[in-house]
């Protein structure tokens, strides 16, 4: 194991320009180019670079018109979608600064984020939107002009800046430098208050321009295309939206997840991003389907032959028989899968959580590498990633080009590179506790450095548990285990201070109607009813025991419950990129957890 790795940078750190220069050399290199695809009457409409980059300079007219001055900070509150994208390339024309907000925050949350920053302006995407900010405005005075993408509002503002001259907007172009701040975007907050996280315009060049060259194959393949369904209020999917503009990829975007399959049937996408329980989604699907259809073993013996496939080519390559097995069962089981994708995809990228082995060999032996990476909103989204020359499934990948990773003294991962944040806004003490003088960040993961560089996250260093005996326990090895199990969709690992390890769990409200038809179980039985039933228990024990074989026993699941509610978003206790607010968690579910131990 070593200590610290870095990777030389393919692209230098910045000394000039700004993030409005990818878009112009964008439109100067392919102005015929299709930049964007918009889903207008059920069929997807092309966008070219010249038509976007247009649009996107008068709607920057119309937020100059509006007395909108440089520096001054801008909130967007909407999903992912089209107008996303060109209000905050707009943004930046004009010379401001773009802060993100989930579509889902609460009335206080936004409050909070559009205030602390001094939000002079906000973008929403609807009238319920609209109607959430109207609880808080009173206490938000800076904010005075707000903007609603469904009033067509992008029409209004370049009809308001008709009249600001193209030379007002390259006047404050030619002021942002990459130390200018680009955005300011806030931490989903699973402990305490969100925390502003500034990036530069630097810090988000560096990034681009190292993640497109070091993923050339992904963002250069010929009709390269993504469909952008996770939050473009996440620095994963900004960054992203961002790299596909600069290498010419065609961007999509796909605010429901409701239709999302039926986006991707039309989009055919070559890449996607994703986070974890996306690819859990898509495997447990069509494993139900198989069962459904009483072909539940061909499909089990078709997910263990392209696991074994995935291992065996990545080590040295795939005997006679296996690669028959693995023809047979491309065109049984394979081929449906990645037609559920779109038919065209061939790389994912995913991040935010860890995916785990199995699916990462499972995906890649039915030919579709999931690139797994790692990283912060602090650097600005990937730090490290397997890169599609230098995959390992299982770890997080290399450093990215122009990064360093190094292992702290109690385990920590500490960061550094030009992707690295300028600071946490209007918070000098937590800078102070994030960064070394020298600029190392500290990242509050913990993890190992392959010999050869590639990065493995083993927890979390505030989740770390110590049990009555001293044992110290990460629990995201055991909860990403187990909800790898198609019925499982939660689970929190208990057991600091306590006399062994337990786990509360929760199940997939998706997957438990076939589960109660496999078992024999009334129709309309809840989760509720059924939580304490012997089949349902036996089902979950057989998770938890293929859990457990990744750890000591020490570390091992004795007990666990099977809660009647599922944690999501709405309930408070996810945060919008899926993570758990494990204090939250542990406080509703406080009296199951003694149950645990009575």
């Amino acid at each position: 194991m070593r200590t610290e790795f870095s990777v030389p940078a393919m692209s230098p750190v910045p000394t000039e320009g700004n993030l409005t220069d990818v878009l112009e050399q964008a439109t100067a290199k392919s102005p015929g180019g299709t930049a964007m695809s918009v889903l207008r009457n059920d069929n997807w409409t092309s966008v070219t670079t010249q038509e976007f980059r247009d649009q996107v300079r008068a709607v920057a007219r119309g937020i100059v018109a509006n007395g909108v001055q440089p520096g001054e900070r801008v909130g967007i509150m909407s999903r992912t979608r089209y107008e996303w994208t060109v209000v905050d390339f707009a943004i930046w024309y004009a010379g401001a600064v773009s802060v993100p907000i989930y579509e889902t925050s609460s009335a206080e949350q936004v409050q909070w984020i559009l205030s602390d920053s001094g939000s002079v302006a906000v973008f929403l995407e609807g009238h319920k939107h609209k109607a959430i900010f109207e609880q808080v405005a009173v206490e938000v005075p800076s904010v005075t002009r707000t903007w609603v993408f469904d009033d067509d509002v992008l029409t209004h503002l370049a009809h308001e800046g008709a009249d600001v001259p193209d030379s007002v907007l390259d006047e404050r172009r030619a002021t942002l430098t990459p130390d200018t701040l680009a955005t300011i975007i806030y931490t989903s907050g699973t402990t305490g208050r969100p925390k502003g996280c500034m990036l530069s315009q630097g810090n988000l060049m560096f990034e681009v321009e190292n993640v497109v060259a070091g993923l050339s194959d992904v963002f250069f393949q010929p009709g390269s295309s993504t469909l952008l369904f996770l939050p473009c209020a996440h620095i994963f999917g900004r960054a992203i939206q961002l790299a596909c503009v600069r290498a010419g990829v065609r961007l999509a975007h796909s605010p429901d997840t409701t239709t999302l399959l039926a986006d991707l049937a039309k989009f055919q996408p070559t890449f996607l991003l994703a986070v974890p329980r996306v690819f859990e989604k898509v495997f447990n699907s069509a494993q139900q389907k198989a069962i459904a259809a009483g072909k539940g073993h061909i499909f089990d013996t078709a997910a263990a032959t392209a696991v074994e496939y995935s291992k065996q080519r990545r080590s040295g390559g795939a005997g006679l028989i296996l690669t028959f097995k693995h023809k047979l069962f491309d065109r049984l089981v394979y081929s449906k899968i990645k037609a559920a994708m779109g038919g065209k995809v061939r790389w994912a990228v995913s991040g935010s959580a860890p995916l785990g082995e199995r699916l990462g060999h499972f995906f890649d032996g039915i030919g579709v590498t999931i690139l797994e990476g790692y990283g912060l909103t602090e650097t600005s989204a990937a730090s490290s990633v397997n890169r599609p020359d230098a995959v390992r499934i299982g770890s997080v990948g290399q450093p990215i080009p122009g990064g360093s990773i190094k292992v702290a003294t109690d385990g920590e991962l500490l960061l550094k590179g030009g992707q690295v944040f300028m600071g946490y806004w209007n918070n000098e003490q937590a800078t102070k506790e994030a960064m070394e003088e020298d600029g190392w960040f500290h990242s509050g993961d913990i993890g190992v450095i392959d010999d050869d560089g590639y990065v493995r996250i083993t927890g979390r260093k505030k989740e770390i548990l110590v049990t009555a005996a001293g044992k110290n326990v990460a629990p995201a090895v055991l909860e990403d285990r187990i909800r790898a199990h198609w019925l499982v969709s939660q689970c929190l690992v208990v057991g600091d201070a306590k006399p062994f390890i337990a786990a509360l769990i929760t199940i997939d409200a998706d997957a438990f109607p076939a589960w109660k038809q496999q078992a024999g179980k009334p129709a309309d039985a809840t989760i509720a009813d059924l939580r304490g039933d012997a089949d349902l228990q036996s089902t979950i024990q057989d998770a938890v025991d293929q859990a457990n074989k990744a750890v000591s026993k020490a570390e091992s699941i004795r007990k666990f419950a099977i809660l009647a509610h599922d944690w999501t978003e709405d309930g408070g206790q996810l945060t919008p990129s899926m993570k758990l607010k494990r204090q939250i968690v542990l406080n509703e579910n406080a009296s199951d957890i003694e149950a645990l131990y009575a």
